[in-house]
């Protein structure tokens, strides 16, 4: 129905109400942005803002700009005045899409909202491609538990299906630890009081526990490189063999080096990867030439990763070990370089830096995968230079 002409526009009715706001010493008033209503104020800091004191800021109410979503804009302006003088207000209550508070939005779009969240804080993450690993990997599996307790136990409260869902993963496990983490996260962002600290339910394990596994010996290693028709994948297979690389970081490294001596052909792994830049020795130096790595010849699969992540990279890795037939894992590889750089007597301090991770993991996870035949060839090889020293 056409509006008449005596009839108020709506940047009209937006105006009187601004004059009331005004009146009343709300600070606040309501602006028009693209037919949707926001609020303008002095707010405190968004969470992942740089900025210490309260500033002029939008609150995006997700109203239509028409009389009935102005009536709406001003009652909400009212409650958001009130929570400001009160110093109650939190930003976590408010949607940028909806306007609406979180203890208002049913399970499926608090859900959303929290991965919104989530997603808003890797834009100032290090490493944002880490971060996403992170949701794909540990969060988002647990919260899909937690839907499906909540949508087939719908007489429980959402702090009863949280119990719940943490007491269906297996005890001391880091399965049950990371879906704490991930529960404990949400009920924090929902500003959900947990009666029992989900961290009592994490139990007795710890990565120290994890089981020593067999790596393959060299001759292995070069035995499965044989077994690869594909000189693209023999690439990969070998530049991880050589370098220690993740599945992932071979789709993400800086090849420029290889050509040079065996002494200078490092190779640099890019920013984008899960740990972040880092430079890289090759153990063994003649393995080079042995895998023909100054070809660098990789795959064409899709490394853009505003369509992939780089756990689906490193699975396709893991996939193809498979289909050849390869009786170890790419990760092998990673773990038989780290051994190896034992053996060399590289320090732990770069061989962890190599590796990207920190010199706790390294000595913790490493050391204890030492094998009797790594002992034996290191025993050997202290003997060999003591008994070259003596004879000098």
């Amino acid at each position: 129905m056409p509006m008449r002409k005596d009839q108020p526009s709506i940047q009209d009715r937006i105006t009187q109400v601004n004059q009331r706001l005004k009146a009343a010493q709300f600070g606040l008033q309501i602006e028009c942005r693209s037919q949707k209503l926001s609020l303008r104020g002095t707010f405190p800091p968004r969470p992942n803002s740089s900025r210490l004191r309260a500033h002029q800021q939008r609150l995006s109410l997700g109203l239509p700009a028409t009389p009935a979503g102005l009536k709406q804009a001003e009652q909400q302006a009212k409650i958001v005045a009130a929570e400001l003088i009160r110093k109650t207000f939190s930003w976590r209550d408010y949607l940028s899409l909806t306007g609406k508070r979180l203890s208002e939005l049913s399970f499926t779009q608090q859900l959303e909202a929290f991965e919104q969240d989530f997603c808003s804080r890797l834009q100032n993450h290090p490493q944002p491609a880490s971060g996403q690993t992170t949701w794909d990997s540990a969060y988002a599996p647990y919260l899909r538990k937690l839907g499906q307790v909540v949508q087939t136990h719908p007489q429980l409260t959402l702090v009863e299906a949280i119990y719940t869902t943490v007491r269906a993963t297996a005890p001391n496990s880091r399965s049950r630890q990371v879906c704490c983490t991930a529960l404990t996260a949400l009920a924090t962002f929902l500003n959900l009081e947990l009666p029992i600290d989900l961290k009592t339910f994490w139990g007795r394990y710890s990565s120290s526990q994890t089981q020593t596994r067999t790596l393959p010996s060299d001759q292995q290693i070069l035995e499965g490189f044989s077994q690869i028709p594909n000189p693209a994948w023999r690439f990969v297979y070998g530049v991880m063999a050589t370098y220690g690389l993740r599945n992932h970081e071979v789709f993400f490294c800086d090849y420029g080096n290889l050509t040079q001596p065996r002494a200078e052909a490092t190779i640099q792994v890019l920013g984008m990867t899960k740990t972040g830049s880092h430079e890289v020795w090759p153990f063994y130096p003649e393995w080079i030439e042995t895998f023909n790595l100054s070809e660098v010849c990789l795959p064409a699969i899709a490394t853009n990763l505003t369509q992939t992540t780089l756990q689906r990279i490193g699975q396709r890795v893991t996939r193809q070990f498979r289909r050849y037939g390869i009786p170890f894992s790419p990760y092998d590889l990673r773990h038989a370089w780290a051994v190896r750089t034992i053996h060399f007597g590289l320090p732990d301090t770069v061989a962890a830096r190599m590796m990207g991770h920190s010199v706790t993991i390294h000595t913790r996870t490493y050391h204890r995968w030492i094998a009797r035949r790594d002992q034996q060839q290191a025993v050997a090889a202290a003997l060999s230079r003591r008994q070259a020293l003596s004879s000098s």
